[in-house]
């Protein structure tokens, strides 16, 4: 009994996301309260992998987690991160520095807000394009904070970093010839048609 115990919890830190700090809801009241969370080593090295980047060198977020339309929760704050990631040109490596605020509703499923969310018969939501994200449903009575600053962070990673001074005609010949006056051995595929 003892090894299943073992097993099930093992499963169950692989589903849960590589930053992550749960709240219990039944604990958030309408005064927000402000919470400092910062990734570890262990998390940062997960969090790189998963967004494909040579390291993360720095997370933390301080936020205000707060009830919101009685029972669901608002989470708001500022995220920073430092990255290292791979020059797209030259694969050198490439500091950043993402700063975000971010701001996120949580809404029960059964709750009348959620039918907001997910379009019921009559209710229509009308948002804001400069607001807050729509509401995000959750089920149980645990949110995650945690992934939502991981979420925000995510969405600020240039998908193209280059080092400073660094071009990309630099680096692809538009040329049919080479620098050195060769013939560019590419140049002959322009002229190609396929055979009958």
């Amino acid at each position: 009994m003892r090894e299943t115990g073992t097993t099930v919890k093992e499963h169950h830190d692989q589903a849960r996301p590589p930053f992550s700090y749960p709240v219990k809801v039944g604990n958030i009241s309408a005064n927000p309260v402000t919470v400092k969370v910062e990734a570890d080593v262990r998390e940062r090295a997960a969090l790189a992998a998963l967004w494909r980047v040579v390291s993360v060198e720095e997370l933390a977020a301080e936020m205000q987690i707060g009830r919101w339309k009685k029972d669901g929760v608002r989470v708001k704050g500022k995220v920073k991160a430092r990255l290292v990631q791979a020059c797209v040109v030259t694969l050198e490596p490439v500091d950043s520095v993402i700063e975000e605020e971010f701001e996120q509703i949580f809404v029960p499923e059964g709750s009348k807000l959620a039918r907001l969310v997910t379009g019921g018969d009559t209710a229509e939501m009308v948002l804001d394009p400069d607001g807050p994200d729509a509401p995000e449903l959750f089920v149980g009575d645990t949110i995650d904070a945690g992934e939502t600053v991981a979420e925000f962070v995510a969405l600020g990673i240039n998908p193209y970093p280059r080092k400073s001074g660094v071009d990309f005609s630099d680096h692809i010949e538009s040329d049919e010839t080479t620098d050195e006056g060769k013939p560019n051995p590419f140049a002959v595929l322009k002229d190609w048609k396929t055979k009958e």
